[in-house]
């Protein structure tokens, strides 16, 4: 509805762009830190994507038109790509996630993952005849309550089962949330960064690594209380709490009008809340951001990454999953929400007022399995929300 316009935004260097349009149809090729906007939606270079808790199921040949569900896989794109030659030496340059771009596509199965790339048609229908399945095949009433009335629970038993070795360490926060990385330089002064979601400290540990900021405080909270006992019985934190440079509490982001513990209205420069808010019910959305935003301060950044609407993670659930539209229950008990962008936009607004977007985008990602010639399609939503 009505005519698309297109835009460019540099955010640190100027690069050459190239695009094709066919009747309506816009495609864009871009580089990593460079995007096109329409409207409030902006792409960017993709991190490696966040493990999931479900059992993988047998993978899906390409030669399959229309794929068949279970035989979808996930597979990291962390491992890096080996050379074709064995004996040749390795790339020493360091890779940096948004810059594969995949303009032939016969070289599909040449790299383990692809940046910037939309999904096929075959993927689009298997997508939208899983979900329509997905609903008919709802969670029972009992269950549904079983899941919803405590999640806590959940999430102390995944981490009493998984300890610190399910997540990887996010290596990739200053890369793309370049606020961190103004916070802990050296010199930058008092900053206050709280982490929602600490689980077992694999963003608050990479952040204190980085960190060459004397007067940096950043307060790790989880309302799992075994994730926030992992937090503190790791050396690194024993270390660093004796500096006052980090602290971790159990809390409840979700409780009404409620601050971390130690944490004063108005205080906080940004807030992480990284694959946070999709373990929140939408019922729940509105008091969280109150909260966000009560201990912001004026100029605050809410920094914002999660799971995007057709995420393969979504596609790939079963019957018995489904809690609501785009809301759904591992095997774990613990929940996930896929947010898209018109969705995501009304934080700052409506009942979520008091916010401006800054910045939003939808990372795409295409991972693949040369050995299995078999296709995956990541998708995640990341945003900045600045306090008014």
């Amino acid at each position: 509805s009505g005519s698309v316009s297109w835009r460019p935004i540099s955010l640190s260097q100027n690069y050459p762009t190239t695009g094709t349009t066919t009747g309506t149809t816009t495609t864009i090729t871009t580089p990593l830190r460079y995007r096109y906007a329409y409207h409030t939606t902006t792409v960017r270079g993709a991190p490696a994507p966040e493990a999931m808790t479900e059992d993988t199921p047998m993978p899906l040949l390409l030669s399959t038109a229309l794929p068949d569900i279970t035989r979808l896989a996930i597979e990291s794109p962390s491992t890096p790509t080996p050379p074709k030659d064995p004996k040749a030496p390795k790339d020493p340059t360091p890779f940096r996630f948004g810059t594969r771009l995949l303009t032939d596509p016969s070289s599909v199965f040449e790299h383990n993952a692809w940046d910037h790339v939309e999904t096929d048609e075959a993927y689009r229908a298997t997508s939208a005849a899983q979900i329509s399945f997905q609903r008919s095949r709802p969670v029972d009433p009992f269950n549904k309550e079983r899941f919803n009335s405590d999640p806590a629970k959940w999430w102390d038993d995944f981490y009493k089962n998984n300890t610190t070795n399910f997540f990887k360490d996010r290596r990739w926060l200053h890369q793309e949330f370049p606020l961190l990385e103004t916070l802990t330089s050296q010199g930058a002064g008092r900053a206050n960064i709280v982490e929602l979601g600490c689980g077992a400290g694999n963003t608050l540990f990479p952040v204190l690594r980085l960190n060459r900021n004397e007067e940096l405080c950043i307060h790790g909270c989880d309302f799992s209380r075994k994730a926030v006992e992992l937090v503190c019985a790791q050396e690194e934190f024993r270390k660093e709490v004796k500096s006052g440079r980090v602290r971790a509490s159990v809390y409840d982001l979700s409780q009404r009008d409620t601050l971390p513990e130690g944490v004063e209205e108005g205080s906080v420069d940004a807030v992480i809340m990284v694959f946070v808010f999709s373990a929140l019910s939408p019922e729940q959305w509105a008091d969280a951001l109150a909260n966000v935003r009560k201990m912001l301060k004026k100029g605050g950044k809410a920094l914002f990454r999660d799971y995007g609407r057709g995420d393969l993670a979504q596609v790939r659930f079963k019957a018995g999953r489904y809690l609501e539209e785009n809301f759904y229950v591992r095997g774990d008990g613990t929940r996930v929400y896929f947010f898209d962008e018109d969705e995501l936009s009304t934080f700052p607004k409506g009942d979520f007022g008091g916010f401006r977007i800054n910045d939003m985008g939808v990372d795409r990602r295409m991972l693949v399995n040369r050995k299995t010639q078999v296709k995956m399609y990541r998708c995640w939503m990341q945003a900045v929300f600045e306090k008014l």
